[in-house]
């Protein structure tokens, strides 16, 4: 029996001998998000900031279904950092849903910015409330992406079923393609606006986008899932020909990393964003939202990895 135990010890020794170079790399990938979303540019500035300003480092950005592959990527040690929703993120670190198979220890770096739920359809689809997608032909977000997450949460919350839809599960870019050749009434896409499809669709020539509100659900989701949801408005002007607030739901996007990551990289990986953060608001605004006020650990899900602790100590930014 002590031989069985000193050999399984050695074993996990060099299994953690093993994965420890992996995130000591200075060579290593942002899990993103779909090309026309907000994840894929904003992922990308990152990975641009961090390969010019830290001496050595060479950084990518993937382009990636969304939250939940990210996730899955991170877990399984195929990217370093991921950008995801924060329901998301409670999902894996509780080995919930998505991620009943196996858990995703994860870390928050800091809070981004908040994810606006889209309802997207047009003038003439009868689709005025979430409950008039039954029947019509409407995409649920790309697979294994948050967006689908949050799609299907509302639909169970209502009871509706897949099969009471002509389900699609498309990206936003194929979405409104879609919807452009008469081919869909509507999509389901959750993030920061402006979101570059959204506004290719308000912008084409003959269609009158519209943004379905859906405040009335916000509640029964809080209820049903926890304190990861919350109200949202979506500001009239966001999309050409937007006249009016759209009254949705909201949910905070998290830049995570392994919990196994050194605190001296997560430090250098949050500093670097950090001080450069205007050139993160210059790519798309919703990094806006990347303040002191809003690095709280009410808006995340996963506890704050030590080295953001650290850096955020230094600023004089409480977590709490």
């Amino acid at each position: 029996m002590i031989r069985r135990q000193i050999i399984g010890a050695a074993a996990l020794a060099v299994g953690a001998l093993v994965a420890a170079p992996a995130l000591a790399q200075n060579q290593f990938s942002i899990a993103t998000g779909t090309t026309g979303g907000v994840y894929y540019p904003l992922g990308g500035a990152m990975a641009n900031l961090l390969s010019k300003k830290v001496q050595g480092w060479s950084v990518t950005a993937e382009a990636t279904a969304g939250s939940v592959a990210n996730l899955h990527m991170l877990r399984d040690g195929k990217a370093h950092v991921a950008l995801t929703q924060a329901d998301t993120a409670y999902d894996a670190i509780r080995g919930e849903d998505k991620f009943k198979d196996k858990v995703s220890q994860t870390r928050a770096l800091a809070i981004i910015y908040p994810n606006l739920v889209h309802i997207v359809t047009m003038e003439g689809t009868g689709i005025n409330k979430f409950a008039d997608i039954k029947g019509k032909r409407f995409s649920t977000g790309a697979p294994v992406s948050g967006s689908e997450v949050m799609a299907q949460r509302m639909m169970d919350l209502i009871g509706l079923k897949n099969s009471d839809i002509k389900r699609e599960r498309l990206a936003p870019a194929e979405s409104t393609n879609a919807m452009k050749d008469g081919k869909l009434d509507g999509y389901f896409f959750a993030g920061g606006p402006p979101v570059a499809a959204i506004t290719d669709l308000a912008a084409s020539q003959g269609v009158k986008m519209k943004l379905v509100d859906h405040r009335d659900l916000v509640d029964g989701m809080i209820k049903a899932h926890g304190p990861v949801y919350a109200h949202g408005k979506i500001k009239a002007k966001s999309y050409p020909g937007q006249d009016n607030d759209a009254n949705v739901m909201a949910i905070w996007n998290i830049l995570v990393v392994p919990a196994s990551m050194s605190d001296q990289q997560a430090y250098t990986i949050i500093k670097t964003l950090w001080e450069n953060h205007g050139d993160l608001v210059a790519t798309h605004k919703a990094a806006t939202d990347m303040t002191a006020e809003n690095q709280k650990q009410a808006n995340s899900s996963v506890p704050f990895h030590s080295g953001a602790i650290k850096f955020f100590t230094e600023k004089g930014i409480k977590l709490q």
